[in-house]
């Protein structure tokens, strides 16, 4: 196993690490099975009511990368303060990269190169191929679909283990496709297929956790193809809690030179 990561390698590890109330409700079968002819009005209120909603959180998370070509584990320190910063320091026995993410704001380090890379939310999107909002990337991580189910037209394709919903869109829009645990109205995956092009990305939720009163993804998976490439990315929050303060330090070190991507 090598020791070092490129620079685009660490970029995707850290980047992808960081995605109304009614009198009526749907019922959760013995079976656990969907309900047949749900209305999907109420299906997507029961999923926004079970959608986690939290300010701050930080987590210890293991993360294990494969390409095809190599294969590394990283361990990342990650925190969230919502609407307004991800952070993420990634660290292989000693620290290698730091990233922040901001509504506006793409900043990324790394010490093998002594690099660094200063721009705009787009650049995420440009290495994806999607149209992440700052708020998507935080639902992602909180195990939210990046779609506003209260709001949005949704339809429904039937299946024998999940609520499956997608957003009702105009030609080759970009367009996800929810998967709904029946028992919970937790998300099980949420699933990309990039307009125009043969690239996909699916973000796997397998198993949930509860801390403290509130409910977060347990381990993530994330699988992006590039048209020739499968790349994956496992998550595995050991430890999890919520700080009222959280601090952010993001100093890009004196002598690294920019990168553009």
């Amino acid at each position: 196993m090598k020791n070092t990561l490129n620079c685009r390698t660490t970029i995707l590890i850290l980047i992808t690490s960081m995605l109304v109330f009614s009198c009526k409700s749907l019922a959760v079968l013995p079976t656990k099975e969907p309900v047949k002819n749900a209305e999907i009005k109420i299906l997507a209120k029961e999923i926004d009511k079970a959608s986690t909603k939290i300010k701050t959180f930080r987590a210890r998370v293991k993360v294990e990368y494969t390409d095809g070509k190599q294969k590394q584990q990283v361990s990342l320190n990650l925190r969230m303060e919502s609407n307004k910063a991800l952070w993420a320091s990634a660290s292989i026995l000693v620290p290698i990269a730091k990233v922040l993410i901001t509504p506006t704001r793409v900043g990324f380090y790394e010490k093998f190169q002594k690099t660094y890379y200063d721009g705009d939310l787009s650049f995420i999107n440009d290495q994806l191929g999607t149209s992440f909002s700052f708020k998507d990337l935080e639902n992602v991580l909180l195990g939210n679909p990046i779609s506003e189910m209260r709001t949005s037209n949704f339809e429904r394709i039937e299946h024998p283990q999940f609520y499956v919903l997608v957003p009702k869109t105009k030609g080759d829009q970009f367009r996800p496709t929810y998967f709904f645990d029946p028992n919970t109205f937790r998300l099980k995956e949420q699933r990309f297929i990039i307009p125009g092009s043969a690239q996909s990305l699916s973000i796997k939720y397998p198993k949930y956790q509860k801390t403290e009163g509130k409910t977060l993804p347990k381990e993530i998976e994330i699988s992006f193809f590039d048209g020739s490439n499968l790349i994956q990315i496992k998550l595995d929050f050991i430890r999890t809690d919520f700080p009222k303060n959280l601090y952010t330090p993001f100093i890009i070190p004196k002598g690294y030179k920019k990168i553009s991507l």
